[in-house]
């Protein structure tokens, strides 16, 4: 296999492994979550989500690599960005209203070890998937995958965010933190969402 076919299979490993890892983050997140009335541990599970569907648009792409014309890649990755912007946009709302009922009605969430685990685990692990994705991304030219790499590091900065807000709150019992955590995730949608609809975000055309 040549270099370059080398580089491509890498690319499917990574993304194949921030699926699968995602998902799992996204499913512990959000149950115990919704255990410990954490709209940030559940908006963190929520961005886990969007970031699987990212990984998996790349997976698609490099798996079609060389079987489909450049114009019918171009215009299906299109639509699934499109999809996943929305996406964004959605998940974004929810978690503002919640964090918002939360503040208004003073709902105290549950300390929570497991998020706490969960958020060390990302800040962990999200940078070296950041690294490769990137090299490769530029090793290969690839604008797509630069711009995924780049999600990924977001997410490793909102696990940080999350660690404080939940850290804050197990500590020494500063709730607020967790729906100011949940305003910060829903910033970070926002502005992502509005980006991918409109067209902004650069891909390899």
């Amino acid at each position: 296999m040549s270099t370059q076919g080398n580089l491509y299979k890498r690319v499917l490993q990574l993304s194949y492994f921030t699926v699968g890892y995602n998902i799992i983050e996204c499913a512990l997140s959000i149950i115990f979550g919704i255990v410990a009335g954490s709209i940030a541990l559940v908006g963190f599970g929520l961005d886990s989500l969007v970031e699987s569907l990212s990984a998996g648009i790349m997976a698609w792409r490099f798996n079609k690599q060389g079987k489909m014309s450049e114009g019918e890649e171009e215009r299906i990755e299109n639509r699934a960005e499109k999809f996943v912007g929305f996406t964004f946009l959605i998940l974004g709302a929810y978690i503002l209203y919640e964090s918002i009922i939360k503040l208004v009605k003073n709902e105290v969430p549950e300390r929570s070890l497991v998020g706490i685990g969960i958020a060390i685990a990302s800040i962990i692990v999200m940078p070296f998937l950041y690294y490769f994705k990137n090299k490769i991304g530029k090793d290969i030219k690839s604008k797509s995958l630069i711009a995924d790499s780049k999600e990924t590091l977001v997410c490793a900065f909102l696990s940080v965010t999350l660690l404080i807000g939940l850290g804050a709150n197990y500590l020494f019992g500063f709730w607020q933190a967790d729906p100011i955590v949940g305003f910060i995730i829903v910033f970070y949608l926002a502005k992502e969402g509005i980006e991918i609809v409109r067209g902004k975000e650069e891909t390899d055309r």
